[in-house]
């Protein structure tokens, strides 16, 4: 059973950092491209940024955090990391991560809260 597990969100100040983490369980990262999206308040679900597979080597960043958030992967942990500086009111939304740009339904996880505030 395929399993995506998001942490690594909080409160944190306009202008500070946050680093997600997302494991993943059941399947390889390794070959897919896996990306971040965000669902604030009354939106809908939307791609922030990517990793590409080994073979893809994409990256894919919104023009939204271009600039401020850095995606990385360690194939050998599982696991796909969103560090995010110079945070803004606006990038306050519940992170998920999912196979990109087409997410799996099925994988869907819980997703981690961020809350930019002063």
């Amino acid at each position: 059973q395929v399993q995506l597990v998001e942490s690594g969100g909080g409160l944190v100040q306009p202008g500070g950092s946050l680093r997600l983490s997302c494991a993943a369980s059941g399947f390889s990262l390794d070959g897919h491209n896996i990306g971040w999206f965000r669902q604030a308040p009354g939106t809908g679900r939307q791609g922030v940024a990517c990793s590409g597979s080994t073979s893809d080597g994409v990256t894919y960043y919104a023009d939204s955090v271009k600039g401020r958030f850095t995606i990385s992967r360690d194939n050998a942990k599982n696991t796909v990391y969103l560090q995010m500086n110079s945070l803004k009111p606006e990038d306050t939304a519940v992170y998920y991560c999912n196979k990109f740009p087409t997410p799996n339904r099925n994988y869907w996880g819980q997703g981690t809260q961020v809350s930019v505030s002063s």
